[in-house]
């Protein structure tokens, strides 16, 4: 049986491997996330679009997944199951979700009064402003070293090695004080909601 031109086969992480990623993102390896979205960024869309049906939106979904593993990675237990599971379950709660909400706003909407709608946008409004609020109090709890890492790298997108040269700093110090730097407003935000 010979194999078609430009098919490969491509073989899923061992259990123990997306295990172990996930321990490393507890402790805010930046890396091991990317490992682990490579490793499971196919199969949790997937769940989403089971459910969802819209590309669009369990693409949105799948986002939402990882982003609640980076935050609650260092609560999972091993003992109580594989990382795989735990993220997979994830996904499909926040997909199963996603369509409740979706049928909860229709039947909403078509109650609606159009004065109710306009007042939404100050509310919006007044939750951003305390978000970014929270997050610029959690700023302020990091050294300068990791303020002006984080900045350079997060807010004007350069990449380690280029924040590394423009303070003249070792990359690995540069990585310790993002990851630390990313942990430490993690759990600031955490503490703020």
């Amino acid at each position: 049986m010979g194999s078609e031109p430009g098919l490969r086969l491509v073989h899923s992480r061992d259990p123990a491997d997306v295990n172990e990623l996930v321990s490393k993102v507890a402790r805010g390896d930046s890396a091991a996330f990317e490992g682990l979205y490579d490793a499971l960024g196919p199969a949790v869309f997937g769940v989403a679009r089971r459910v969802i049906r819209d590309p669009n939106r369990a693409e949105d979904v799948a986002q939402d997944v990882f982003l609640e593993v980076w935050r609650k990675a260092p609560s999972f237990d091993d003992a109580r199951g594989s990382a795989k599971t735990w993220i997979m379950t994830i996904a499909h709660r926040r997909a199963v979700d996603a369509v409740r909400r979706n049928e909860s706003q229709k039947k909403y909407d078509g109650q609606a009064m159009p004065e109710e709608v306009q007042h939404d946008e100050p509310v919006e409004r007044v939750i951003q402003q305390e978000e970014h609020g929270a997050v610029r109090t959690c700023l302020e709890t990091l050294t300068e070293l990791q303020m002006e890492s984080v900045r350079l790298a997060y807010f004007n997108g350069y990449t380690y090695a280029e924040v590394a040269t423009l303070l003249d700093k070792p990359l690995p110090t540069i990585k310790t004080r993002m990851r630390d730097g990313l942990i430490r407003l993690r759990d600031c935000l955490e503490t703020a909601r």
